[in-house]
């Protein structure tokens, strides 16, 4: 298979400024994503332990943003990890099993792709597999998510996912798997209904894609 050809749009790599995130922040909030900041990694890795229970259940989606962080190791080794379960199983004959118990924990931890300032939230997926926990299945969700990915609005959160995301991505896929990726499925949040499910941790550093 041959690598597609895409170089990231480096206007999308910019940490926002503090009044950007100010009314992202306050625009989450009204849609019912409590919105936390973080100085640093540090400080992001402190409030993502905080917001996680002694002997929860965690699942830890696939995402260059917790691996920077550290944070995958640490909830195998803190927490009751969905993905060491999955380490044990068959796809071939626990497929099914699987994909629930990956979609259905008591916490999924990731990132998003873009954050509008008017409080929306974008996730792209070439699987799906993330999906279902992040819109409905899981009790909580924790999205830990660098600056640069704060967008003015939904047309600019998808020009960033498909021209600076999409690409990066892309590399990444490529030299793991040996395929090209694809913007196959969209989450777009704009509101959480459940008070207390949700929470974005922004971190005022360059993270992930």
């Amino acid at each position: 298979m041959t690598k597609s050809k895409m170089v990231p749009n480096e206007k999308y790599a910019v940490l926002a400024d503090d009044q950007q995130i100010d009314r992202t922040r306050q625009a989450l909030e009204a849609h019912g994503i409590h919105a936390l900041l973080a100085k640093s990694e540090d400080e992001a890795r402190k409030h993502l332990f905080e917001n996680i229970p002694a002997g929860a259940e965690v699942f830890t989606a696939t995402s260059r943003t917790l691996e920077t962080l550290g944070v995958p190791a640490e909830i195998d080794k803190r927490y009751d990890s969905v993905r060491v379960k999955l380490a044990t199983m068959d796809n071939k004959t626990q497929a099914r099993e699987m994909i629930k118990l990956g979609a259905t924990p008591e916490y999924t931890v990731g990132s998003v792709h873009a954050v509008t300032e008017d409080g929306a939230v974008v996730i792209a997926s070439n699987t799906g597999s993330q999906l279902a926990g992040y819109a409905a299945s899981a009790a909580h969700v924790i999205w830990v998510v660098g600056t640069q990915k704060i967008v003015p609005n939904l047309d600019e959160a998808m020009k960033r996912i498909y021209e600076y995301t999409l690409p990066l991505e892309n590399e990444r896929a490529f030299q793991a798997y040996g395929m090209n990726s694809n913007v196959s499925k969209l989450l777009i949040v704009h509101k959480e209904i459940t008070p207390g499910r949700t929470t974005l941790i922004l971190v005022k550093e360059k993270l992930g894609f």
